[in-house]
């Protein structure tokens, strides 16, 4: 007989149908040479700029492939504080930051330390798909605070208050937000700040696309409450550096210290070649945010456009990102039946919007950060396979 797992493995599990499976199918159709336009997953359609595959090509060659700093170089560390203080305001030094595996990676480092079974974390749905068992990594409850479509995807605050209790430990968000692509407001990030200063609470800011939000900026939480802030953050997006799984945490210096314990357990350092590109990425990130913002809002634009008048599906414009919702209620089926059926007729492959929460199970999310040619196609197949339903 197979021993008991840890109760970690329900708290890790897909809610529902892994949201990934038609995403990983139409890959593998890409891959056997199939007719079909991926649309899932946020991997834009851009190449990682040529300086830095040059360095670390240039520091393989050099033979930087030993142990290194389980917080990351100093060097690389003091460029992402030097960027972090540009675009928030937010005073700090290399001793605030923990570079990370990817984005993804902080987020769990950063729910480990602040919570513990019994605790409570809440965060707004809708929310990435990774985020519920994410969260719940140190044991505590998730609870979700609705961010519906009646305002447009932004947060109910009222309904945030009432969700804090004596149990609550930190308030997790995103700003552009995955799925809708919206951004907070300085009212609403000064409203968060109200609560989680008058309630002693943790707030992770998830800031992985704030490089695609106009000026490459959003309104920072951060330098509201860098004490009780945790800012997360990657170069997978606005650099095209998706499969490079560079990320970091930004945060109170206590805090970093036990992120790189944290980090000793669980990488024991990252590779120094890595390093070294990143370091490039982060120096040269003006004109690299700037190049993929430019991209991703022509994108957006050209695939809004294409898709208005499509027969029973409303188009929500999103404020920044690479992701589009699609409102499919009026099709009569669901977002999950029009995923798959709208792949099987006409090989366009989204996701279905139940991965991100309740407020989205009647959308579907679209990447438009690809090929011009590909999306205006896929419209068009969208158009068709909504005519025939």
């Amino acid at each position: 007989m197979t021993p008991p797992f840890s109760p970690l493995v329900s708290r890790i599990a897909h809610e529902g149908a892994d949201p990934w499976a038609l995403h990983w199918r139409s890959r593998a159709d890409v891959a056997a040479g199939k007719d079909v336009i991926p649309l899932s997953v946020g991997d834009p359609d851009l190449n990682t700029p040529q300086p830095v595959i040059d360095k670390a090509i240039e520091r393989l060659r050099a033979n930087d492939t030993h142990y290194t700093e389980s917080a990351g170089r100093d060097s690389l560390r003091a460029a992402i504080a030097a960027a972090h203080r540009e675009r928030t305001g937010q005073s700090v030094t290399h001793e605030n930051v923990i570079f990370v595996n990817g984005a993804q990676a902080g987020l769990c480092v950063a729910a480990m330390l602040i919570s513990a079974p019994g605790d409570e974390v809440i965060t707004f749905d809708p929310m990435y798909a990774t985020y519920p068992a994410t969260l719940q990594l140190g044991g505590a409850t998730l609870v979700k605070v609705p961010a519906p479509a009646s305002l447009h995807f932004h947060p109910d605050l009222d309904a945030l208050a009432r969700a804090i209790t004596p149990r609550t430990r930190a308030i997790f968000l995103a700003t552009p937000s995955n799925p809708s692509g919206v951004i907070l407001t300085n009212a609403e990030v000064e409203a968060i700040a109200v609560l989680a200063e008058r309630h002693s609470l943790w707030v992770v800011s998830d800031e992985v696309y704030a490089g695609l939000a106009p000026n490459g900026r959003v309104p920072s939480i951060g330098a509201r409450l860098p004490e009780q802030t945790l800012t997360v953050a990657s170069l997978s997006k606005t650099h095209a550096m998706t499969g490079w799984r560079c990320g970091w945490l930004v945060g109170p210096k206590a805090l970093i210290q036990h992120a790189e314990m944290v980090a000793l357990c669980m990488t024991y350092g990252l590779p120094g070649f890595i390093q070294e590109a990143a370091l490039v990425a982060v120096q040269l990130r003006v004109q690299a945010e700037a190049a993929t913002r430019a991209f991703c809002q022509a994108r957006r634009d050209t695939f809004y456009a294409a898709l208005q008048g499509v027969a029973k599906i409303k188009v929500v414009l999103p404020d920044a990102g690479m992701f589009m919702l699609l409102d499919v209620r009026a099709t009569g089926i669901s977002a999950g039946d029009f995923a798959i059926r709208l792949y099987e007729a006409e090989g366009v492959s989204v996701l279905d919007g139940a991965a991100f929460g309740e407020q989205t199970a009647h959308f579907v999310r679209v990447c438009y950060a690809t090929d011009e040619a590909q999306l205006l196609e896929a419209a068009q197949r969208i158009r068709r396979f909504c005519a025939s339903l």
